[in-house]
């Protein structure tokens, strides 16, 4: 009886099956898009003709719909445009055919009717071009469909073939070769910090593609966009709703000869989570994190006492570890796993995402130099002086590890999306150099060592939500976004000996340990209205919003010195702090340690800041072929700071720093000459404000290269204080921004583009040498300053040559630019008093971080049909302003770095499940250099990076 019971079970176990496997059915999925907008249509009827089945396109211009097996023909229909026939959609069991891009022309007759295969149109950008043609302001960007097909496995290597854009480190994006200050990245929207928090721009290779919807760069100002850029905004938007269900895992790895297997690559011993990118504690400060810590001069007299005992503990519980030790080198290596889908339910649809990134990447730098320069005394002599040089190998282990994970739902006028997002980062340094000093009569050989170790973690949620009313008449956008960023520097240690003798002194400088703390929170907020309406007999958009921005930082720096007294050193310095050495009641001259944050400390401070913003902007076209954005965006920023100067004679207990109400107007105009041609004008003011750090005292070493950051608010004067140099009153830039731009849009995403801009800065910030203190460096406001240039552009396929090259696609970015700073008083006064014989000083110099021009141009091969991709990319930068020279201290220029890389792709499979690449780095070899340039002086090196040539590989696979 029993077994004809399980039988019977296995029976109907195996027709439900079974069952369930015949009833299994395939999806169709698609997005369509007006052609002359690149905007998503609403209420667009599609039929599926052999079955008579379809549905209706939502306010994203997405459908679905459920068939069986087989292929077949869409019927694409809405009123006052051209029915758009899909043939030869192929659905197989269980499968999601995605067709993307599905553009619809409005016409005059509704009878038209144009038939397309699907395959043509699956692989294209059209809506992004169409949105780029039809945008307010100057766009670019780059969309999930092209990340699918070439491969990139991170936001990094996609947005890199984005016009005008370079990457820094494989990182930061730069938009026209404007640095850090003045561009800005975002995630969906939102001002995010990234790992950095005094960056403007979040670190990219953290964001595997598929889960990104699209990378969009803003090179001009509308005012719904934050007012604090001025060469672009890159918006990374990533995915609500996944187009299908994938579950993809990926692995990488990458190989530098002069870096990688090397058995001389220097390290030291961390702890057990290094590996994860957080240290376990190995690295905790001894007092805890306490002021209240006994000095020497309160126990010299009495080691054995209650305080003696204590500092005595406190003196062992250092890391005896001072120097670095030798090691193999490993490559590069990384995997990250990511997976997402989309459930579709009668009333409501709900879309997932998640992925994991792990990287682990080595350097090692040999005969890295570090030095410093200065003009003779004499104005006859021209050939610079040295005052420090510095010389040595370092190696670098670098780990990042992130997460990401997202939901999102959508009913028929509403959607909501939740993400998180935590990145954790840990570098380790360990360096050993040889330093020569010569500066001021104070000449000495010495042997320096350094060890250091940086952990960073983010942590931010953002909420959002977006709703239609009255079909799209209004459309309101909401969002939220939390931020927690943290950066700890625990342990940083610096020993120098003098040569021969291996002597310790505080004119060689004492052996130093270090620990940074800073604790960040951001909230952030918006809210975004748009009615769409009826101006002047065709269609406009009304658009208004807030937004609110809150940030709070908690930094501090805890520094310790240990004189080393009467002990007698043999040159290692591992054996410094051995405990024969150590202070005790036996040795009462050994070594110790001095903190030398107690009782006043310049280096700890708080610090907030405020932000409510508020804009409206009117989108209209009042002639024919004319459309006319207006704008204004108001901004009251406030910004506090809680701190102290070294002397303790200035204290600030919540002082407003910055109170500035700002109003940003922005006008674009853009002219369709023709249906793929436009003329576009635009004319906008934005701001670039001081960051935390630089809005304060705080003095920052970095202690490999040996140069100083110190905060703008100290005050610096010469002659006994009776000449200022600067005055301590950091204050923000205000910069206006005017485009003139002819752009041609081809097919197969071809375009050609020529621009010509004028931006105009009022006291931009720099970063000028600091007179009194060589090898330190302090962000000031300078001298009016403005930017003239001109920018080609165009991407074109070589099929003109012959239809052979179809696929080959040439890109080109040229930018050229003449940027000019009116000198301060007392830059000009400094220049004349140094200036060499014959030398003309005039009133003018370039801008800091400005590139006289920038380069990038490359050759791209697509072919979609067999899956091969590959590129090869060159791009470099003109001589570029690094450093502002002050007095004797000579300016600093970067040298320009020819970076020529090589990519290859290979898809494998119709569904490209498969998926490989290969690529090659700086092919040239060059060096990353800065020099000491002067009137009639060899230039000479300030700093020298020899990055190496560097393979990498990898390979993801879906299932």
């Amino acid at each position: 009886m029993k077994f004809r019971s399980l039988a019977f079970s296995f029976v109907v176990l195996f027709q439900l099956i079974t069952g369930f496997s015949f009833a299994q059915t395939g999806t169709i999925r698609g997005t369509i898009f007006e052609e002359a907008t690149g905007e998503p249509l609403f209420g667009v009827s599609v039929l599926v003709k052999e079955t008579a089945t379809g549905a209706v396109t939502d306010f994203d211009g997405k459908f679905e719909i459920q068939v069986n097996p087989g292929t077949y023909t869409l019927q694409i229909s809405y009123i006052s445009y051209s029915t758009v026939e899909l043939t030869g959609v192929v659905v197989e069991n269980g499968k999601v055919a995605v067709i993307e891009d599905i553009l619809m022309k409005e016409e005059a007759s509704e009878l038209e009717t144009v038939t397309v295969a699907a395959t043509a149109i699956r692989t294209t950008e059209s809506a992004l071009m169409s949105a780029k043609r039809n945008a307010p302001n100057v766009l670019d960007g780059i969309t999930a469909s092209t990340f699918r097909q070439i491969g990139d496995g991170d936001a990094a290597s996609a947005v890199k073939r984005v016009t005008g854009v370079s990457v820094e480190g494989g990182k930061y994006v730069y938009v026209r070769g404007l640095g850090d200050r003045y561009t800005k990245t975002v995630l969906n929207g939102m001002d995010v910090p990234g790992l950095d928090p005094d960056r403007n721009t979040i670190q990219m290779d953290i964001f595997p593609t598929n889960v990104i919807d699209n990378i969009v760069v803003a090179k001009s100002f509308t005012a719904e966009l934050p007012a604090d850029f001025t060469g672009g905004v890159v918006d990374i938007e990533t995915k609500d709703f996944p187009e299908e269900k994938s579950f993809r895992v990926s692995v990488s790895g990458g190989v530098n000869p002069s870096m990688h297997f090397n058995s001389n690559y220097l390290t030291y011993e961390g702890g057990k989570t290094d590996f994860l990118g957080f240290d376990d504690g190995t690295r905790a400060i001894p007092t805890g994190g306490r002021t209240d810590i006994p000095q020497y001069g309160e126990v010299v007299g009495n080691p054995n006492g209650p305080k003696g005992q204590e500092y005595q503990s406190i003196l062992r519980g250092f890391n005896k570890t001072l120097g670095a030790s030798t090691a193999t080198s490993p490559m590069d290596f990384g995997f990250g796993l990511s997976f997402g889908n989309q459930i579709a339910r009668p009333k409501v649809t709900w879309g997932y995402n998640a992925a994991l990134t792990y990287k682990n990447e080595t350097e090692f730098y040999q005969n890295a130099e570090y030095n410093l320069f200065a003009k003779p005394i004499e104005n006859t002599e021209f050939e610079l002086d040295p005052l420090e040089r510095q010389r040595g190998n370092y190696g670098v282990n670098n780990v990042l590890l992130g997460g990401l994970a997202g939901i999102a739902l959508k009913t028929n006028a509403s959607k909501y999306k939740l993400n998180f997002i935590h990145l954790q980062n840990g570098e380790s340094k360990a360096g050993t150099f040889d330093f020569v000093n010569t500066n001021l009569g104070a000449n000495f050989e010495a042997k320096q060592y350094n060890l250091e170790y940086s952990q960073r973690s983010l942590t931010s949620i953002l909420l959002a939500g977006t709703h239609y009313f009255n079909g799209k008449d209004w459309e309101v956008n909401w969002r939220l976004a939390p931020t927690r960023s943290v950066i700890e520097d625990p342990d940083v240690r610096f020993t120098r000996f003098r040569l021969p003798n291996n002597t310790i002194s505080t004119e060689v400088g004492l052996p130093t340990r270090i620990w940074r703390f800073l604790e960040e929170y951001n909230v952030n907020g918006k809210v975004d209205l748009t009615r769409n309406l009826n101006a002047f007999g065709q269609d406009a958009k009304l658009k208004f919003g807030g937004a609110y921005t809150f940030k709070f930082r908690d930094f501090e720096i805890q520094s310790f010195q240990f004189p080393t007294g009467n002990t007698e050193l043999d040159g290692n310095p591992n054996s410094i702090l051995n405990e024969e050495n150590l202070f005790s009641a036996d040795n009462r001259n050994g070594v110790r340690y001095n903190p030398d944050f107690i009782p006043i400390n310049p280096n700890q401070y708080q610090g907030y800041v405020t932000n409510f913003a508020g804009y409206t902007s009117f989108e209209s076209n009042p002639l024919k072929n004319l459309k006319a954005i207006i704008g204004l965006r108001v901004e009251q920023f406030n910004q506090f700071y809680t701190g102290t100067n070294q002397t303790g004679t200035i204290e600030y207990d919540l002082v407003e720093m910055l109170d500035d109400l700002d109003f940003f107007p922005t006008l674009n105009l853009v002219y369709s000459v023709k249906e793929n041609q436009n003329l576009r004008f635009s004319a906008s003011r934005t701001i670039a404000r001081p960051s935390f750090k630089e809005l304060s005292y705080a003095e920052i070493l970095d202690p490999i290269t040996g140069r100083t950051f110190i905060g703008g608010m100290y005050r610096e004067t010469t002659n006994g204080g009776q000449e200022v140099l600067w005055d301590g009153n950091l204050t923000s830039t205000r910069i206006n921004n005017y485009d003139l731009r002819w752009e041609v849009f081809q097919n197969r995403s071809e375009m050609i583009s020529l621009s010509a801009f004028y931006k105009t800065f009022d006291k931009p910030i720099e970063i000028v040498q600091f007179l009194a203190d060589p090898g330190s460096f302090q962000p000031r406001n300078v001298g009016n300053g403005s930017v003239a240039g001109v920018e080609v552009e165009f991407r074109k396929s070589l099929k003109f040559i012959t239809p052979a090259l179809e696929n080959i696609l040439w890109t080109t970015n040229v930018t050229v630019t003449n940027s000019k700073i009116r000198m301060s008083e007392s830059e000009l006064r400094s220049r004349q008093l140094t200036a060499r014989e014959g030398q003309e000083i005039g009133t003018t110099r370039d801008m800091a971080g400005q590139a006289p021009y920038l380069i990038n141009t490359g050759f791209a091969y697509n072919n979609f049909s067999n899956g091969w991709e590959a590129g090869i990319f060159y791009n470099v930068q003109g001589a570029t302003l690094n450093y502002v020279g002050f007095g004797n201290r000579t300016d600093t220029y970067s040298v320009p770095f020819h970076a020529l890389n090589l990519n290859v792709n290979k898809s494998f499979g119709a569904d490209e499940r498969v998926r490989v690449n290969f690529g090659v780095q700086n092919m040239l070899n060059d060096k990353r250099e800065y020099v000491f340039s002067s009137f009639g002086a060899q230039d000479q090196i300030f700093s020298s990076l020899a990055p190496g040539v560097k393979v990498s590989f990898g390979a993801s696979f879906a299932f």
